[in-house]
């Protein structure tokens, strides 16, 4: 599928690499995908997301939210079970020092050191194949990839549309205009 990609899809899909890597994330999600667009300007998603009035910056702002909002989440429902989160880390810093909990966690990465997708940036990148299928075009452009990532609709990236209040069927249509 890689091999229908235009210079800007496989650019985008680089840069939500050094996106993650930027924000400390051993992965890449639907969340990085979007950052790539916002940092490509001269792209078809990035001049339309731009025209929308979002912002790479404003984008940060909102994906560190949400996965703040996750892990906070994630810390009530485990104490709804009777997992004191808490109590856990006193002592697992017991056993292996203070702040072993704050280090990020390692992912198995690659021999080229590649930072793996997530399913749901996989999905993305399905879902961008199917939407060039379905425009009858021979190629997969980052148009392409901001498509699918509207037709995903759940991950974090379309979370930072969504929360941004941008219309998403304006987006599809003005995509596609610009397809030509």
């Amino acid at each position: 599928m890689f091999e229908r990609f235009t210079r800007q899809a496989r650019q985008v899909v680089t840069d939500a690499q050094a996106q993650a890597r930027g924000l400390g994330h051993d992965y890449i999600g639907t969340e990085h995908l979007l950052l790539a667009m916002l940092a490509a300007p001269e792209t078809t998603s990035g001049r339309v997301l731009t025209r929308h009035g979002l912002t790479r910056e404003a984008a940060v702002e909102t994906v560190r939210r949400l996965l703040k909002e996750g892990q906070a989440l994630d810390a009530e429902l485990l104490g709804e079970i009777g997992i004191d989160l808490n109590a856990v880390r006193e002592k697992v810093e017991a056993a292996f020092g203070p702040g072993a909990l704050d280090r990020p966690a390692r992912r198995r990465r690659s021999a080229l050191g590649h930072v793996p997708f997530t399913g749901r940036a996989k999905k993305v990148l399905e879902l961008a194949l199917r939407e060039a299928i379905a425009l009858k075009h021979n190629h997969i452009g980052d148009g392409h990839i901001l498509l699918g990532l509207l037709r995903e609709r759940d991950g974090i990236g379309a979370r930072v549309i969504a929360e941004a209040a941008l219309d998403s069927a304006a987006l599809r249509r003005e995509i596609i205009d610009e397809f030509g």
